[in-house]
């Protein structure tokens, strides 16, 4: 039974300034799990939480997905709005993209070391130039919005594991 990662019970609410803040819990992440120390609060795994990420942080630039279509101007201009809010602030939990199998796209089901290694190569490339495609939901955005929309998206998605002390008690 999926779990509902609106509400879900455990939540870690992270806060990323950098690419390599991220990536930094990302391997602090990927170490728990090599360890037996992870605790995952949704319903992906470690590997589809990172292919994610990258997936995300690559679409700009390798172009997106069929299956997202074009957002409805409708629902772009209602989104516009929350702009400022979505890249300097948080995103919302549990949210999914309307008639897209799933709610979303680029979850693979990879290995967490295979996802770790995509995540670090997209923000790599971020981190060296941003996109020139605009945002499917808010248009052209700056290098440095850019950054901020996916330290959002990360520390949405990271706030679901849980690294913890080796032999500790789960939470």
């Amino acid at each position: 039974m999926p779990v509902n990662t609106k509400s879900v019970a455990g939540y870690r609410t992270l806060r990323f300034d950098s690419l390599d803040a991220m990536l930094a819990e990302a391997r602090r992440c990927a170490a728990a799990e090599r360890q037996g120390s992870l605790q995952r609060l949704g319903n992906w795994t470690t590997g589809q939480i990172f292919a994610h990420l990258a997936a995300f942080m690559n679409y700009p630039y390798d172009g997106y997905p069929p299956s997202l279509g074009t957002p409805p101007w409708l629902i772009r201009v209602i989104l516009r709005p929350f702009k400022k809010k979505y890249l300097y602030k948080s995103l919302p939990r549990g949210v999914q993209i309307p008639k897209v199998p799933g709610g979303t796209v680029g979850a693979d089901d990879v290995s967490t070391d295979e996802g770790l290694a995509r995540l670090e190569a997209a923000a790599a490339r971020l981190k060296r130039q941003p996109p020139s495609t605009p945002n499917l939901m808010f248009g052209p955005l700056t290098h440095d919005e850019w950054l901020n929309l996916h330290c959002r998206h990360a520390e949405l998605h990271l706030g679901y594991l849980l690294p913890r002390a080796a032999g500790a008690p789960p939470v």
